[in-house]
């Protein structure tokens, strides 16, 4: 059901920016990063608007090319990338031990790939937080599409203001998305709110790895490149992460960076030097493709102005991605398990 044409990227394009603003809203959104003379304090301060540009410029480009869930999975061999990512969401809700009749809530759910597919595996009734309107409206009709309406939704909100009483939810997760939080333990004390006592929040963070050295030129400049690529104020390390849920008030069950034993790199369907049927348009053939139709819908207008830059800094993100995996710098998987005392 995922958006998968060329006219669909096209229209897809942009999200709620109107189709006459999305240069500018390109421009805008470059403009906060340090590539393009940008800095920390300014994207945590207008986190809200930075992050809702990325998604409505760049939630297209991802349902084209990675399908309904926007995350990298731990993966076997002999494993296809959706079939990893399926497993990597079921691993996720067997950690918080799921059951049916449990109200869960999904704090940063992109388009719903990931509530979709744990809501049917566990039988639990799902709530999804987001801020940006295009992907509620996008993941509302795919909810719809699988018959997950009634029993699903979607609320639009800062999940640093979550609009819920205290003590709501049997279980709290979320999958590489508190990344994009300017202020980590705010945001965990949010979770630990609404939480009950007694109950598991689970989730995977971006997260720079021990390896990474913040007077390594090298490495500033692949964590520069993820960040412009993927709507991040700054991306904390594990320990950072691991502080924050505990300062938030959380007991650590497990922690783990589950890239560091995945039998395949989770990088590898990024990687430009490799050739996949299943995962084509993840290959820098695929991508050339991509970014040549791009340019040839943006030129006959079917695409707006700006499309291409978009799919440009994408590339970029990709590449520091590849990188920064390779290097052992970055993990977007680093997985904890938290509880909320009772």
């Amino acid at each position: 059901m995922s958006r998968s044409g060329a006219l669909d990227l096209a229209t897809g394009l942009g999200g709620k920016i109107k189709k006459n603003e999305v240069q500018s809203a390109v421009e805008q959104y470059e403009k906060y990063h340090v590539c393009f003379g940008g800095d920390d304090d300014t994207r945590k301060t207008n986190y809200s608007d930075m992050v809702n540009k990325y998604y409505d410029l760049a939630t297209s480009f991802y349902e084209y090319g990675w399908g309904e869930s926007f995350h990298f999975a731990h993966r076997w061999n002999g494993e296809s990338l959706r079939e990893s990512i399926k497993r990597h969401e079921h691993y996720l809700a067997l950690q918080l031990g799921l059951k049916p009749g449990m109200k869960v809530l999904d704090v940063g759910c992109g388009i719903g790939g990931p509530l979709r597919e744990i809501a049917r595996f566990s039988s639990t009734s799902i709530t999804a937080l987001n801020n940006n309107e295009y992907q509620i409206s996008r993941g509302t009709e795919l909810n719809r599409l699988v018959g997950l309406g009634d029993s699903c939704d979607f609320v639009k909100a800062d999940f640093m203001k979550m609009p819920f009483a205290d003590n709501t939810y049997d279980a709290v997760y979320a999958i590489e998305a508190t990344c994009h939080a300017p202020d980590v333990v705010g945001c965990y004390k949010e979770i630990y709110r609404v939480l009950k006592p007694g109950q598991c929040f689970a989730a995977y963070e971006w997260c720079m790895t021990d390896n990474f050295d913040p007077n390594n030129e090298t490495h500033q400049r692949i964590k520069a490149e993820i960040e412009l690529g993927n709507g991040l104020p700054d991306i904390r390390s594990t320990n950072q992460c691991l502080e924050a849920v505990k300062l938030a008030g959380f007991e650590i069950i497990s922690e783990k960076d589950l890239a560091a034993d995945s039998p395949v790199p989770w990088y590898l369907p990024l990687d430009g030097s490799r050739f996949s049927l299943t995962s084509f348009r993840l290959t820098s053939i695929g991508r050339f493709i991509t970014r040549t139709m791009v340019k040839t819908l943006e030129f006959v207008r079917l695409a707006p102005a700006g499309s291409a830059r978009v799919s440009s800094f994408l590339e970029t993100a990709a590449e520091g991605l590849v990188e920064g995996g390779r290097k052992e710098i970055f993990t977007p998987m680093y997985f904890f398990l938290a509880q909320k005392p009772l």
